[in-house]
């Protein structure tokens, strides 16, 4: 039995290594205690990711799950669906996200990278300078967020994912879920060009969400779209500065394939959503019994030998790189061209307008959030010039 401690925090490009040389498929213990089933090989994370006999329905947990507690109105989101419900709201809220209406927001995003970094200069702390402002930027614009509200915004979802307390991601949720029920009111009285009046008035003109279902929506691409582009920021600049070569290669300009290869690196989310088997099923020769938790490790996938020659070497220009970062299958991330675009402009924006920036402190140094999930680091101090 494998016990998840610190070190698939600290180490997790090491931990999983050993892992794969062990075996395809191990029995853990979460640190809450749960009992898990762990895949740690490419070809089998990436089968298993378009299986449809793993479940995300929580419903099909045989109780052993133990997840983050959602209220109603915010739990009925397609990271809790299967189809045919999730092929349904997957396919309303796809629409505001295909590449075509994407694209028209890079000048918007590029004006507000330039403005984050008109502020900064000679140190800096970029989790909250830079990398956590620009995506919830981006978010809050497409949701019709007032300026004002940003600050409370990011606040609340900083709340939920590195709570110092218990009592903080109960209160951060709450003030949270408040806040998204008086947007939808306001956006039902007075609608505009954004994301969530659509929704509203897909909800209410053509009836084909229900209430929790637009509320869930609009919580998931706050909630998804901060977390994960935040640590992809992050992730990407800990990963270049560390690296002279390829922060070299980087100032010549980050290109769409670096952005990929920056998530198949060290991708923020470590492990894919939970899943639970309908029936038995055989991952990698092990039999998984029905309703057990199944957790998919997207980043010893990204660094299995058997799929990328040489993966421990961050090649910006990597060619063959079929990375697993946004999913596989019908839960691929609905929001990956958003991402992929803010991480191109966010990087090349920091890295044009201070070519020489540098770590402030050694690379042991960096603190990591306390998730053997999601990697994302508490602060990252720069030198700026």
């Amino acid at each position: 039995m494998i016990e998840i401690d610190s070190t698939f925090v600290t180490e997790p490009r090491a931990t999983y290594a050993r892992l794969r040389e062990q075996g395809p498929v191990h029995r853990a213990t979460a640190p809450d205690g749960t009992s898990i089933w762990l895949v740690t090989r490419y070809a089998d994370v990436r089968a298993a990711l378009a299986d449809p006999r793993l479940s995300l329905d929580k419903a099909n947990s045989t109780g052993g799950y133990r997840g983050f507690s959602l209220p109603p109105a915010l739990d009925a989101n397609l990271l809790n669906m299967d189809a045919p419900e999730h092929t349904r709201l997957r396919r309303i809220i796809g629409k505001a996200f295909a590449p075509r209406r994407i694209e028209p927001l890079r000048p918007r995003v590029q004006q507000l990278a330039d403005a984050l970094l008109d502020g900064l200069s000679g140190e800096a702390d970029l989790m909250p300078a830079y990398c956590g402002p620009l995506p919830i930027a981006v978010i809050c614009e497409l949701l019709g967020v007032g300026e004002a509200d940003r600050p409370d915004f990011r606040a609340w979802t900083d709340g939920m994912l590195a709570p110092e307390s218990p009592e903080q991601a109960r209160d951060a949720l709450t003030a949270l879920h408040r806040y998204l029920l008086d947007l939808i009111a306001a956006k039902r009285a007075d609608p505009g060009a954004d994301f969530l009046s659509t929704l509203v008035e897909l909800r209410d003109e053509e009836d084909r969400l229900t209430e929790d279902e637009l509320t869930s929506a609009a919580f998931l691409v706050l909630f998804a779209g901060y977390e994960n582009t935040v640590n992809l920021l992050g992730n990407g600049l800990v990963a270049l500065l560390t690296d002279p070569a390829a922060l070299a290669r980087a100032r010549q300009g980050i290109t769409p394939t670096a952005v990929d290869e920056l998530l198949r690196f060290d991708p923020p989310p470590q492990l894919a959503i939970r899943r639970f088997p309908k029936e038995d099923v055989v991952i990698g020769g092990v039999t998984v019994p029905a309703g057990e938790t199944v957790l998919l490790s997207l980043v010893s996938a990204h660094h299995d030998t058997d799929r990328y020659p040489d993966p421990e070497h961050l090649d910006l220009d990597r060619a063959d790189n079929p990375h697993l970062a946004f999913g596989h299958g019908p839960h691929y991330c609905l929001g990956a061209s958003l991402a992929r675009m803010e991480a191109e402009i966010g990087l090349n924006a920091l890295l044009t307008r201070f070519p020489n920036v540098a770590l402030a402190v050694p690379e042991p140094e960096l603190q990591w959030r306390n998730s053997f999930r999601n990697r994302g680091l508490r602060t990252l101090p720069v030198t700026l010039s």
